[in-house]
């Protein structure tokens, strides 16, 4: 194979590859929040993704993105993932929730997430963070809640 043909492989390895999209795409980047998510409603569903510490995805229907909504946990700010301790709390995360059914309660739009109290068998996942030995820290520390 002739070194020419190569190129464009090697480009692509060294580019790191064609980006990830979000699979959690439920949440519009702009404008209102959907009903079903706005404050104070109730939404549930099996945890799909886990993007680090503090932010997961539920899958509230079938559709992958359309239904996935992006949770930022408002009861538990994590380490960043390059920070100490930001890998294991995604870890953590993963390890208890990935496959199993969480019940939320919206607070409201946190960028392009919704910020959410979420429980796993009735105990507040952040509780649940806090018990693994997970340690609160992060820029989101104290994070305001912002609606829109």
């Amino acid at each position: 194979m002739p070194a020419r043909a190569l190129l464009p492989a090697l480009a692509l390895l060294l580019s790191g590859g064609p980006a990830l999209a979000d699979p959690c795409d439920a949440v519009p980047q702009k404008g209102a929040l959907p009903k079903p998510l706005a404050r104070g409603e109730r939404f549930s569903g099996p945890v799909v993704h886990v993007a680090d510490g503090d932010s997961l995805c539920v899958a509230v229907g079938p559709r992958r993105g359309i239904d996935w909504v992006e949770v930022r946990l408002a009861d538990f700010h994590a380490p960043e993932l390059k920070e100490p301790g930001g890998r294991k709390a995604r870890d953590t995360l993963k390890r208890l929730t990935t496959g199993r059914r969480v019940d939320c309660i919206s607070r409201g739009r946190t960028w392009d997430r919704v910020a959410a109290d979420c429980r796993l068998g009735g105990r507040p996942l952040g509780e649940r963070m806090r018990a693994a030995g997970v340690p609160e820290g992060g820029r989101g520390k104290g994070e305001a809640v912002r609606s829109r």
